[in-house]
């Protein structure tokens, strides 16, 4: 089992920058490939990104590429997510994901282990 928890959600102004952690236990954590995904009001999950266990690969949405940095710390078993020049149709309850099957996750379907979420708003 592992457990999934996310911090650093909050309100913040389009163009403003925030920074999201999700803290993991339970397993050895390099053995999962984590992912971020978000879920606005209204809408289904989306992906957001992933990055592999060891942090070679990596990959975005192309809503957020450019804006948003994934990166882990395997030494402290966190992910997280670098969220610049955020716009308003970035506010959405953030996911923390963790996959122990594949080399990326790129999409919601079967995922072992989800966070509980943190949101996200940001204001025009």
């Amino acid at each position: 089992q592992v457990q999934l928890v996310e911090s650093g959600g909050g309100l913040v102004q389009a163009g403003g920058s925030l920074r999201l952690s999700c803290a993991a236990s339970g397993r050895p954590f390099m053995n999962y490939v984590m992912g971020w995904f978000r879920q606005a009001p209204g809408k289904e999950r989306e992906f957001v990104a992933t990055i592999s266990g060891d942090g070679g690969t990596i990959f975005y949405a192309d809503s957020v590429k450019g804006r948003f940095t994934i990166s882990r710390d395997n030494a402290r078993d966190t992910v997280s997510l670098q969220m610049n020049s955020l716009k308003p149709e970035d506010t959405a309850v953030y996911y923390c994901a963790a996959d122990s099957r594949r080399a990326i996750i790129l999409n919601v379907d079967g995922i072992d282990y989800w966070g509980k979420g943190t949101l996200v708003t940001v204001s025009s």
